[in-house]
């Protein structure tokens, strides 16, 4: 094989970090449903989630890695990623 076809360790450390995003959104929808199933109106679970984030956030890499965040989040909000409408190609 081509060394230059072999994936990188950054190529993989993408790739492991891709999935364990796409496991974390799976359990989030879980928890999501759960709590729909159970009566609780979807901005209640809105709040829940976003306020347990940033309290985890800012456990674990303090106000500023919390700012970087939520930096970070309000760019792709205003890019279009979170919206229902956004077609993926």
């Amino acid at each position: 094989m081509d060394r230059s076809m072999e994936p990188t360790l950054n190529d993989i450390d993408e790739m492991i970090v891709h999935e364990k995003m796409q496991a974390a959104l799976e359990y989030q929808n879980e928890a999501w449903a759960d709590g729909m199933a159970d009566g609780i109106e979807p901005e209640i679970i809105a709040d829940a989630a976003i306020a347990l984030a940033l309290r985890e956030t800012i456990r674990t890499q303090g106000e500023r890695g919390a700012e970087a965040m939520l930096d970070s989040l309000r760019e792709r909000l205003l890019a279009g990623e979170f919206s229902p409408e956004r077609i993926l190609q």
